[in-house]
C-alpha cells in the first residue's frame, strides 16, 4: 500500500549521521524522505503534523529485543511486541533467537519475517543462533540463515563457552559481513546465581553472580576479535571493568561495538531489596560505581548503543519466589523516557549523542538501511516530545514486568512512522498497512 504524503512541520531535526541539528520541515512521500527544508509547501492532498517544540529523528532502532514467538506466546508475540515498539518510538527491532524452538535455521528465520510482514507494526530483523538449539556444540548454517534474512548471530541467554567454536563463528560471520552479538557470561561462575554477588546478596541469602563472570568473557572476546578481526558486539554490559576493557580495545582499533540498557544506568542492586523479582535480570543490577561507569561509557562513546533488552514474562512467572523467578524486564515503552530523564536531564548527555545511540549507531552495527534521514532514505521517522511528563503505568506489551512502574519520566515519543505510514500517533496505535 502506498502511504499518504506527510509533512512534519517545524520540528527540531536531529540527524547525527548527516550532522543536522536545526528546525526544519520534513516531507515524506512514497515511503521515502522527499525533501527537507524551511517553510516547505509540497502542494495539496498532504497531511501536516505540527512538530513545533518536538524533536524529529530518524526512526529509532532497538537492536536487542525478545519477541518470544515462536513458542512463548503467553509472554509476547510478534504482533504485541512490535506494537510496544511502535508505542515506544521504535521503527525497527532486532529480535533475539532464544525462542522455542530457537531461530537456528532458515525456516525459523523465514517464519519470523513472514509473521512480521503480516502482523507487525514495525520492521523486524531476526538474529540467528550461533549454535544449533543454542546448545554451544555445533554451528548453525550461518550462510543459509544470512541469505534468508538474519542480520547478526547470537546465542543470547546461552553464551558460547567453547572459545574455539566461538572463533569459528566469528570467522564465518566475518565472511558474510554480519556481527556476532555476545552475551558475556562465564557459565560456570554464573551457575545458580540470581543477583549481583556482594554484601546485599549475602544479607538476602541469595546466591550471587560475581562481576568477574561478565568481564572475563569480555576479555576473551576482545582477544578473539584481535585474532579474527571480526566484528563483535558486546551486549547489555553491566560492570565498570567491562567498560574499561572495551575502551582500551577501541583505542587499539579493534572492530568492537557495545551496548548497555536503561536499567543499568538507572538502577543498582538496591532495587532487589525486598526480593523484588521485577529487578531480577541477567546480567544483574550492579553497584553504584558500575552505574556511574556505564554513564561515563555512554558520555565518552565507549558504549555505542542503548538497547532495551525487552524480555517479557507473565505475572505468574514473575510472582514466584526470587530464586526461581525468571530473569528479565520489558523496556521498549520506557527506553526513550529513561534516556531523556536519566542521561540527558540528569547527566548532561547531548541530544545528538543520545539520538545517535538509538539510530545511527545500531544501524551501523547491524548494517541496516535506516538510521538517518537523508533525502531518498526510508521514511522511518520518530517524533519525540522532550518536555512531556508521564507516569509509567500502562503497557501495550503483553507483559507488565517492569521495575519502573509508578516512576515519573520526562520525554516520550508522540509519532512513529514506518515506511511512510503513521503507526503510532499521540499514544494511539494505528494499524493501517503492511510493513515492507
Amino acid at each position: 500500500m502506498s502511504s499518504k504524503p506527510l509533512l512534519i512541520r517545524g520540528g527540531h531535526l536531529v540527524d547525527p549521521r548527516n550532522q543536522r541539528d536545526e528546525v526544519v520541515d520534513v516531507f515524506l512521500s512514497d515511503g521515502k524522505v522527499k525533501e527537507i527544508g524551511k517553510a516547505l509547501h509540497p502542494g495539496t492532498g498532504v497531511e501536516v503534523y505540527d512538530a513545533t517544540g518536538k524533536i524529529v529523528t530518524p526512526g529509532l532502532i532497538d537492536m536487542h529485543v525478545h519477541l518470544r514467538e515462536p513458542g512463548q506466546e503467553e509472554k509476547e508475540t510478534i504482533a504485541t511486541g512490535t506494537a510496544a515498539a511502535a508505542m515506544g518510538g521504535f521503527t525497527a527491532v532486532a529480535c533475539m533467537p532464544n525462542t522455542e524452538p530457537a531461530l537456528d535455521n532458515v525456516s525459523q528465520i523465514q517464519f519470523v519475517l513472514m509473521k512480521a510482514r503480516s502482523e507487525g507494526h514495525v520492521r523486524v530483523y531476526p538474529v540467528g543462533a550461533i549454535t544449533k538449539a543454542q546448545e554451544g556444540k555445533e554451528l548453525t548454517e550461518i550462510g543459509a540463515m544470512f541469505r534468508a534474512g538474519c542480520v547478526a548471530l547470537s546465542d543470547d541467554g546461552h553464551p558460547v563457552s567453547n572459545s574455539n567454536l566461538f572463533r569459528r563463528a566469528l570467522e564465518y560471520a566475518h565472511t558474510f559481513g554480519i556481527p556476532v552479538i555476545d552475551h558475556c557470561e562465564d557459565a560456570d561462575l554464573f551457575k545458580g546465581g540470581v543477583m549481583n554477588e556482594g554484601e546485599l546478596s549475602s544479607r538476602l541469602g541469595l546466591k550471587g553472580i560475581p562481576r568477574q563472570a561478565e568481564y572475563i568473557v569480555v576479555a576473551r572476546n576482545i582477544a578473539l576479535c584481535e585474532l579474527t578481526q571480526a566484528h563483535i558486539h558486546l551486549t547489555h554490559l553491566s560492570t565498570r571493568e567491562s567498560i574499561a576493557l572495551v575502551r582500551e580495545a577501541k583505542k587499539r582499533g579493534l572492530p568492537i561495538t557495545a551496548d548497555t540498557c536503561p536499567h543499568y544506568f538507572t538502577l543498582t542492586e538496591d532495587a532487589v531489596s525486598g526480593y523484588n523479582t521485577l529487578a531480577k535480570m541477567n546480567p544483574p543490577l550492579r553497584m553504584e560505581s558500575d552505574r556511574l561507569a556505564i554513564i561515563e561509557g555512554l558520555l565518552d562513546g565507549t558504549l555505542d548503543t542503548i538497547a532495551s533488552d525487552h524480555a517479557p514474562h507473565t505475572f505468574a512467572q514473575k510472582s514466584r519466589e526470587f530464586s526461581v523467578a525468571p530473569f528479565g524486564i520489558i523496556g521498549l515503552e520506557t527506553t526513550v523516557g529513561l534516556l531523556f530523564t536519566e542521561m540527558i536531564q540528569k547527566n548532561g548527555m547531548s541530544i545528538t549523542a543520545a539520538i545517535r545511540s538509538l539510530t545511527e549507531a545500531p544501524a551501523k552495527a547491524l548494517n541496516l538501511p535506516g538510521g538517518h534521514l537523508s533525502v531518498g532514505a526510508l521514511a522511518d521517522v520518530t517524533v519525540i516530545d522532550p518536555k512531556l511528563r508521564w507516569d509509567v503505568k500502562d503497557f501495550v506489551s503483553k507483559s507488565r514486568n517492569s521495575p519502573f512502574v509508578g516512576r515519573s519520566l520526562t520525554g516520550k515519543a508522540t509519532l512513529t512512522i514506518v515506511d511512510g505510514h503513521v503507526v503510532m500517533r499521540d499514544g494511539h496505535l494505528i494499524k493501517n498497512s503492511q510493513v515492507n
